[in-house]
This record gives C-alpha cells, sequence and structure tokens, in this order.
C-alpha cells in the first residue's frame, strides 16, 4: 500500500474568524474535540482526517477544498 503525503496550509482560522466562529464554538458545533480544532487552527499539515474537514466545512458553510490549499514541496 503506498501513502501519498502533501503538506497542506489550512485556512479554518481565516475563514471561522471571518465568519465570527472561535475555535470553542466551531469544536462544540463540529462535535470534535477542542485539541482537534486547536491543531488545526491554521497551521501547516501532512495529516488531517477527511472526516474532520468534512464536519469542519460544514458547520463553515464552505466546500471541503476552500478549506486548504497544497503547499509545494521545494527541491
Amino acid at each position: 500500500m503506498r501513502v501519498l503525503l502533501m503538506r497542506l496550509q489550512l485556512h479554518i482560522r481565516e475563514i471561522a474568524t471571518r465568519q465570527g466562529i472561535t475555535r470553542t464554538k466551531l469544536s462544540r458545533l463540529a462535535d470534535l474535540n477542542y485539541a482537534t480544532i486547536n491543531s488545526l487552527w491554521g497551521s501547516e499539515t501532512t495529516s488531517v482526517n477527511l472526516v474532520t474537514l468534512e464536519k469542519i466545512a460544514k458547520v463553515l458553510k464552505v466546500p471541503v477544498s476552500e478549506l486548504y490549499t497544497r503547499v509545494e514541496d521545494e527541491e
């Protein structure tokens, strides 16, 4: 089994802040642990569960694709 890893820049903080949604509120509305939201709050990551992104996108009323951009590897 091949695992594909790519770096992602998350935009959760920017989108939530624009909508006046705090980490605590997002955690509650998405039914996710606060620590999960906190770890994804505007950071770059290579590990995120698609179901988690779907829950966040639903609360923020945006497509999942708006929550991140791919960070190209520098070679």
